[in-house]
């Protein structure tokens, strides 16, 4: 996926990432209920997101199967978010992190060891 995922589709995704393959209608009413969508808001979204290719719709009843997991959506929003602010370097926005943030020890020596493991 290389396009954006909006905060709709992400909402969408969410149901399906904790749910599997679902119904369209029995994701409407979950967000219904979690954030007062309408049928209509929601087999929007829900369009857009086959589109895009993030879902697949399968027969019967409008079932809908998530095409990427949340590890990738996350992974595509933090590389588009690194380009889009630091240019693409991973250095500059970690320094920019460390810089504004208090990190402890322990928080410290994680950063060492997910450093060292990807050498």
């Amino acid at each position: 996926m290389e396009e954006k995922l909006f905060d709709s589709e992400r909402k969408v995704m969410e149901v399906i990432w904790e749910r599997g393959d679902i119904t369209a209608k029995e994701i409407s009413l979950i967000l219904n209920e979690k954030i007062g969508w309408n049928k209509n808001t929601t087999y929007t979204v829900i369009k857009k997101c086959i589109k895009k290719g993030l879902i697949e719709r399968l027969e019967p009843d409008f079932l809908c199967k998530a095409k990427i997991t949340n590890e990738q959506a996350i992974e595509n929003d933090t590389e588009e978010f690194v380009n889009r602010v630091f240019g693409g370097s991973v250095p500059l926005m970690f320094s920019s992190l460390i810089r504004q943030e208090k990190l402890s020890a322990e928080e410290i020596e994680y950063l060492k060891q997910l450093i060292n493991k990807m050498r």
